[in-house]
């Protein structure tokens, strides 16, 4: 399962690269709303860091299919070819997608609350189908199990399209999904940050360091013994 970065800030990035096995980044309005600028500043900063050959997805705001593909055309000039448009599935947002893939664009479907939605968006052609899935739990429905759900829909109907699984609130929900064997999951940092934040490990680790001081001396380590 892919790991993706589900944020904006630059910094933040930046620190979550350096620890983790990060494979991208993915981007919506709101995210780039909260940084106060520029949003082509924002993104091309974060494609200059990630380099050219790492996903981005960066999602249109348009309504109707002729201005998002207008949208993509801009995105992909200033952002390069391995740029994902996010497109959100409503019925211009399908239409969207089938001349997007036309095209040649990568296509990341978002907005994913239902089964068929996904389902359509693989017959569209998205490489990605992205279910929210703590949002999901919010109207009464399993997001967990509905994203695992769309998975095997595309499976079942040999379709190339992955799930990209987004809206966690813990990282218990993204084990299920790599369990299950879920194309990619895109995650906020704090999330993220929490796949390893166990305070049993850090308990284990500061007596292993305790007894190996009380023997060899405080501020030892493997270089000085």
């Amino acid at each position: 399962m892919k790991l993706i970065i589900d944020d904006a800030n630059l910094d933040t990035i930046k620190g979550l690269y350096e620890y983790f096995p990060v494979d991208g980044v993915t981007t919506n309005p709101t995210i780039l709303a909260k940084e106060g600028k520029n949003p082509y500043e924002v993104l091309m900063a974060i494609r200059e860091f990630i380099g050219p050959d790492a996903e981005l997805h960066v999602q249109v705001v348009g309504k109707n299919a002729d201005l998002i593909y207008e949208e993509a055309h801009m995105i992909r000039k200033r952002l390069g070819n391995n740029t994902f448009i996010k497109v959100p599935v409503t019925r211009e947002g399908l239409k969207a997608i089938k001349i997007l893939k036309k095209n040649g664009f990568p296509v990341t479907a978002t907005a994913i609350y239902t089964h068929m939605q996904a389902f359509l968006a693989g017959k569209a052609g998205a490489d990605y189908a992205a279910p929210y899935v703590n949002r999901i739990d919010n109207l009464g429905v399993d997001g967990i199990r509905e994203a695992k759900e769309i998975h095997d829909i595309f499976r079942n109907n040999n379709m190339a399209t992955e799930v990209l699984a987004a809206s966690f609130k813990n990282s218990q929900q993204a084990l299920e999904l790599a369990k299950h064997g879920v194309g990619a999951a895109t995650i906020s940092p704090d999330v993220i940050e929490g796949l390893v934040a166990i305070d049993a490990v850090t308990h284990a680790v500061d007596v292993f360091i305790r007894d190996f001081e009380s023997f060899c001396g405080k501020g030892t380590n493997m270089l000085n013994v």
